[in-house]
C-alpha cells in the first residue's frame, strides 16, 4: 500500500564511511515514516524488523540491473538503516509543470516494469515486509511508487527512493498508484493533479500501460486504483486516530478521488487513438 507523498532523497552515489568523527549529518525533509538523514554519501534512517528484508531486496535488484535502486549498505555504527545517495532533483508539491511530459510518463512505466521483472525472482518467502502482502504475489511492489519518491537529472528519472514500505503483491497494484499520480486519476479539485480533461487523461493513461509494456488494459488498473485508493484512505485514518492529526484530511481526499474514477471509469478507459 502506497502512503502519503514525501521527499526522501536516498539514492545511490558510492561508499559509507566507517568514520563517524568528521561526518555532518543533514536531516532530509520527508520520508514514509520520517527520520531519514543523509551523512556524506549515504542516507540513514531508523532501522526496523523489515530493514534486512530491504537490504536484501536492493542487492538483488542491483545485481539484476536495476542500477537506479538504492546500493544497500547495511547499518551504520547507531544501528541505523544504511542505504547510497544520488544527487538530484525529487519534486515536491506543487509539482513542476515538466514533471507532466510524456517523457516522465513513460520513463515511470519502464521503469516500474524494469522493477517488476528483477523483483519476480526475489525469494520473498518467510521475510519480514512492513506492510502486508498482497496476494497474488507477482512482484515485490515498491507501494509508494510515484513523483515524489523519484529522482531526476536533466528533467529525466535517474532513481527511486523511499523502499522501506515495499511489500510482495500484484503488478497492478504499483501500476495503479503510478496511474493514479502521473496521469493523474484524480477529481479536477485536487490540488497536486495537472488541469486536463477526461480525453487527455485516458490518452495518458493509455501511454502509461503500454509503456509499462504488460497486458494490464487501463480499465483493469482503473478498478485497482479503486480498491487503492479506499485502501490508502482506510490507512491514513488509522494512522490520524493514532495521533497524525495532521494527516485526516487526505481521507477525504482520497475518498473523493475514488469516487471521481468510478464515475468516469468509461471515459477513461476508453481506447483512445
Amino acid at each position: 500500500m502506497a502512503l502519503l507523498p514525501s521527499r526522501a532523497e536516498d539514492v545511490g552515489m558510492s561508499d559509507h564511511s566507517a568514520n563517524a568523527l568528521n561526518e555532518q549529518e543533514e536531516a532530509l525533509p520527508g520520508g514514509n515514516m520520517g527520520g531519514a538523514t543523509r551523512v556524506d554519501a549515504t542516507v540513514r534512517r531508523p532501522a526496523g524488523a523489515w530493514s534486512p528484508t530491504i537490504q536484501r531486496l536492493l542487492g538483488h535488484l542491483r545485481e539484476r540491473g536495476v542500477t537506479w535502486a538504492p546500493q544497500p549498505l547495511g547499518t551504520d555504527e547507531h544501528g541505523r538503516d544504511s542505504v547510497s545517495y544520488l544527487p538530484g532533483i525529487v519534486p515536491q508539491y506543487p509539482l513542476p509543470d515538466w514533471i507532466w511530459s510524456e517523457e516522465v510518463l513513460t520513463d515511470a512505466g519502464v521503469h516500474l516494469a524494469q522493477l517488476h521483472q528483477a523483483s519476480a525472482s526475489f525469494d520473498a518467502i518467510g521475510r519480514l515486509w512492513q506492510l502486508p502482502v498482497r496476494q497474488p504475489a507477482e512482484v515485490v511492489c515498491h507501494n509508494d511508487f510515484a513523483p515524489y519518491n523519484m529522482v531526476f537529472t536533466d528533467r529525466r528519472l535517474a532513481g527511486v527512493v523511499d523502499w522501506d514500505t515495499a511489500s510482495p503483491g500484484p503488478r497492478s497494484w504499483d501500476l495503479a498508484y503510478l496511474a493514479y499520480r502521473l496521469v493523474p486519476l484524480a477529481h479536477p479539485d485536487n490540488g497536486d493533479a495537472i488541469d486536463s480533461g477526461l480525453g487527455e487523461r485516458a490518452r495518458r493513461l493509455r501511454l502509461l500501460c503500454d509503456a509499462y509494456g504488460s497486458e494490464h488494459e487501463p480499465a483493469r488498473i482503473l478498478q485497482v486504483a479503486v480498491h487503492r485508493l479506499h485502501d490508502l484512505a482506510a490507512f491514513t485514518k488509522a494512522r490520524a486516530d493514532q495521533g497524525q492529526e495532521n494527516i485526516r484530511s487526505h481521507v477525504g481526499l482520497y475518498r473523493r478521488d475514488a469516487r471521481w474514477i468510478t464515475a468516469h471509469a468509461d471515459q477513461l478507459g476508453r481506447d483512445v487513438a
